[in-house]
């Protein structure tokens, strides 16, 4: 699995969400600006000493990082106002969990161009404008990994803690 922060503004959601990519050996991806250097105290504090065991990639713009992609890869992008909630969707070993900054979200024009792919997390209360950005990831990482039997794939975890 691959978990997408575009453009991040806040350290800790940024830790929490690099913490969780460790304990589920997920890959991580930061998508350039960030809203903060990633030297930073509060960066560090929130992922602890989890920061040696995530496989993660920084990516100087959007473009830069769909370039890189294989041809096909699956994205899923989750923001409010998606068609779907995303517990309907059927999550696969790599595909690409893509979520937005904490203050803007998503481009609009890159959820429209994927709205087959646009995913929403429901929310019960008229005037909730979002949840926070490491929770969301949590929510819809855990889904897709229950929907692969929590299993990772064995060639994969002993290529990623060879180097530990």
């Amino acid at each position: 699995m691959h978990v997408v922060l575009v453009e991040p503004e806040i350290p800790p959601n940024t830790g929490n969400v690099a913490r969780l990519c460790a304990a589920t050996r997920t890959t991580l991806h930061l998508i350039e600006p960030l809203g903060f250097r990633l030297t930073d105290a509060e960066l560090k504090r929130a992922g602890m000493d989890y920061w040696r065991h995530v496989q993660w990639r920084r990516w100087e713009n959007w473009n830069a990082f769909v370039g890189s992609l294989p041809a096909g890869a699956p994205l899923w992008f989750i923001e409010s106002g998606g068609a779907r909630p995303y517990s309907e969707a059927r999550f696969g070993p790599e595909d690409y969990l893509v979520f937005g900054r904490e203050t803007a979200g998503l481009p609009k024009e890159l959820l429209e161009r994927h709205c087959d792919r646009w995913l929403r997390i429901p929310m019960f209360h008229p005037e909730a404008r979002s949840l926070n950005l490491s929770n969301c990831v949590a929510i819809v990482l855990f889904e897709a990994l229950r929907q692969q039997g929590f299993s990772p794939d064995l060639a994969t975890v002993k290529q990623r803690t060879a180097g530990l």
